[in-house]
């Protein structure tokens, strides 16, 4: 049947200020930077992970009418479209290098039972949690 995730959508408002972040600080790289026409197909992957890509994509057409796209933009603000986890071998280093990037967290390192981690939003209301898994 199925054998993998190959892209999974993570709505954003600004491509650009998508790629100054998901590039800039947490280390994706561009896997694909297309411009179709009726919209620009951008997608970014971790450099240990190629074959799994996120695409940032603006909420409208083609897979969005306006009235649509408008609600998953109010929802995305409030942080209400979901959540992705980001795995690390150093959850306090990550969480270091990347505050220090300017990086605002909504939680920091924390042990958990599964391991340790942290929690952040994206700038446009994502949830991402960054987690070191235990041994």
């Amino acid at each position: 049947m199925f054998t993998r995730i190959s892209i999974h959508t993570v709505f954003v408002l600004d491509q650009e200020e998508a790629l100054d972040f998901y590039v800039g600080k947490l280390g994706f790289q561009i896997s694909t930077d297309a411009d179709l026409g009726f919209m620009r197909w951008l997608t970014v992957a971790l450099p240990e992970d190629p074959e799994r890509h996120l695409l940032l994509e603006v909420p409208g057409p083609p897979s969005q009418s306006d009235e649509t796209a408008a609600q998953v933009r109010d929802l995305l603000t409030k942080g209400a479209l979901g959540a992705f986890i980001l795995n690390t071998d150093d959850c306090r280093g990550t969480y270091k290098r990347l505050r220090d990037l300017g990086v605002e967290f909504t939680e920091e390192p924390t042990e958990q039972p599964y391991g340790i981690d942290c929690a952040l939003r994206d700038p446009f209301g994502n949830h991402i949690r960054i987690t070191q898994p235990g041994g």
